[in-house]
């Protein structure tokens, strides 16, 4: 664009200095000035977004990522504006996210901890006797910061994209009876109730991810399930060979319609949750994490009474 400006520019003052009979040193002169204006001009006017993005790219440096640049053109500058407003805005979304993990971590972290904390300044205090029921207190206490670590680490391991499966072909029953027993403790008073069809029924998953959202699923239905309750599992065959269809029913107060959607993000509880539950926020976004290996899908699915998640496996995970 430049060439063909100085080229016009110069044709035309060519023109005008031979109809005015210039004499032709003056004309060059005038000529080559003429052309200089013009590139500065529009190379000050085409270098603009560059100026632009090196000061972006500057406050971005410091942590501000909300500055953007103008694109004023179609060609390779303005694409390339185009392109870093773009990676601007993602660079923006990660801090954000990042910020919110961490506010959200210390505020999980901080609870356990400050209840643990005034449990065992009791103890020393003299206030309180090392009786199996503050014990136990301390105890809840240290197993929740102990599962909200091993969730940050599997969020890590979610966010690296570094977990291969290893799927093989396993009884199904066999699975979800003994992942009942090691859970059951989580429960207290709840009662678990397992049915598979056909009881001889034999799924392709990876075991170690398919237990940790097996395992999410019936702590979150033992949480909010009231006393006496009843956690049931229903596992059927889904389409193919292999495939799953797994289903977890509590009978707590459940997850209303406008809030389905969301339950699976990071830090998002259900309509009756708090953080005093013992909840983290964290344990349906790791068992999306798991079940989306898998190539499967996670939802909560419709129930005339508490919360229904179903879970469906393929059956042959890529």
């Amino acid at each position: 664009m430049l060439v063909i400006a100085s080229v016009f520019v110069s044709t035309l003052l060519i023109i005008l200095g031979l109809r005015a009979e210039v004499r032709f040193r003056y004309m060059l002169v005038f000529t080559s000035l003429a052309c200089l204006a013009v590139t500065l001009v529009l190379a000050h006017g085409m270098t603009s977004p560059l100026r632009e993005m090196t000061a972006a790219a500057q406050a971005m440096a410091r942590g501000d990522y909300s500055r953007r640049v103008r694109a004023t053109s179609r060609d390779e500058v303005g694409r390339l504006a185009g392109a870093f407003n773009h990676m601007a805005a993602d660079l923006e979304a990660v801090d954000r996210h990042r910020r919110e993990l961490v506010a959200n971590v210390s505020h999980e972290l901080r609870t356990p901890i400050s209840a643990l904390h005034a449990v065992l300044e009791n103890l020393v205090d003299g206030v309180q006797k090392p009786d199996p029921d503050t014990l136990g207190l301390a105890l809840t206490q240290t197993a929740r910061l102990g599962r909200l670590v091993s969730q940050l680490l599997d969020l890590s391991r979610l966010d690296s994209g570094a977990v291969p499966l290893q799927a093989r072909e396993f009884a199904v029953r066999p699975f979800l009876v003994a992942l009942t027993q090691e859970t059951g403790a989580l429960g207290g008073d709840v009662r678990f109730e397992v049915d598979v069809q056909p009881a001889e029924l034999t799924a392709r998953a990876d075991p170690e991810r398919l237990h940790q959202v097996v395992t999410n699923l019936v702590a979150n239905a033992c949480r909010h399930s009231p006393f006496g309750g009843t956690v049931s599992l229903h596992a059927r065959r889904d389409d193919g060979i292999g495939s799953l269809r797994l289903e977890v029913l509590d009978e707590g107060p459940g997850i209303p319609s406008a809030e389905r959607g969301r339950v699976f993000e990071r830090f998002t509880r259900g309509g009756g949750s708090s953080s005093t539950d013992g909840g983290t926020g964290l344990g349906l976004a790791i068992a999306r994490w798991a079940v989306d290996l898998h190539g499967g899908d996670i939802s909560v699915a419709e129930s005339s009474h508490g919360c229904r998640i179903r879970v469906l496996l393929p059956g042959d995970p890529t």
